[in-house]
């Protein structure tokens, strides 16, 4: 009977001995387990465990003396194989106050000139008669053709120096078929004299072709399908100078959605020709206190074309 316990004890412990080796001995911690008592003579005590004995209690690892010892290697729960203690975590390093940065100085605006592509098409010996005849009396590209009287093309010296951009006809100018004959156009007759200047000197044309109703400004889709032609036009015309009269000529042409105020009096590159933008005629009509801006720039303008200022110059 002894034999056959103890067979049965020798069974247990080397099967958590093999659980330790496989780092499982954790799982057999605190186990309790019954182990049912030996039938023993009476007054004879047993060397067995007690009924409520709790098994699986790891073995402590003998160390020999001679061994030297490592405080960076322990020994796992479970009395299998070393354990090697986390490496000490060094301290942080604070590190020294950064001093704030001052924010960017707002750059200069630059808008972005679209060159020419190099898949657009090139039309050979194009004129300005050619494209007034390409864009035909009748035109119905855009919606702006529902209301209108005629097309307003142009005016003006065909190989010009100088070419002043508005934005649209107004009544008068669908009336007559030429632009600025209003007061607006009146007014601007008077800055090109102030340069020096005749009407006939320069030529003068418009982004769109045909009057918005209520003079409004010209929509996207509307100036669009109608700025090629002002594109050919400034092809043929091949000016040194472009001046743009007003916000909505200068973003055409410079391709930007900002205020002209940004750039107003700057110089750009479109093409080869130098470009100019400065209030329209009608702004100064409403705002007369900006016309010696507008002076200034016509100014500049004057300077690129070698112009001399005549007496009584001054609009």
């Amino acid at each position: 009977m002894d034999l056959k316990r103890n067979s049965k004890n020798f069974d247990v412990e080397s099967w958590l001995h093999y659980a330790d080796e496989l780092g499982l001995g954790p799982f057999y911690l605190d186990r309790p387990v019954q182990i049912a008592a030996p039938n023993l003579p009476n007054g004879v005590s047993g060397a067995s465990p007690s009924v409520s004995q709790r098994v699986g209690t790891p073995r402590e690892p003998s160390v020999s003396a001679s061994a030297p010892t490592d405080s960076s290697v322990r020994v796992g729960p479970s009395g299998g194989r070393p354990i090697s203690a986390p490496a000490p975590v060094a301290p942080l390093r604070q590190s020294p106050p950064v001093a704030p940065q001052k924010s960017p100085a707002p750059q200069a605006f630059a808008p972005r000139v679209e060159a020419q592509s190099l898949f657009e098409e090139r039309i050979e010996n194009d004129s300005l008669e050619r494209i007034r005849q390409d864009i035909t009396p009748t035109c119905t590209r855009c919606k702006l053709h529902k209301a209108r009287k005629q097309i307003v093309f142009g005016v003006g010296n065909p190989k010009a120096q100088l070419v002043f951009v508005g934005e649209g006809p107004g009544r008068d100018e669908d009336e007559q078929g030429e632009p600025f004959v209003g007061r607006a156009g009146k007014l601007l007759t008077d800055m090109i004299a102030a340069m020096g200047l005749r009407r006939q000197d320069v030529y003068i044309c418009n982004v769109v072709k045909c009057r918005p109703p209520e003079n409004r400004l010209p929509e996207k889709d509307e100036i669009a399908t109608c700025s090629p032609f002002l594109a050919r036009q400034l092809a043929v015309i091949n000016p040194r100078v472009i001046c743009c009269l007003g916000a909505c000529s200068a973003q055409t042409l410079l391709n930007t959605t900002q205020g002209i105020s940004r750039f107003r009096g700057e110089w750009f590159d479109y093409r080869g020709a130098k470009l100019i933008a400065t209030y329209h005629p009608a702004y100064l009509l409403r705002n007369p206190a900006a016309k010696s801006e507008v002076w200034k720039d016509l100014q500049k303008v004057m300077a690129v074309l070698g112009l001399q200022l005549p007496r009584k110059s001054k609009p």
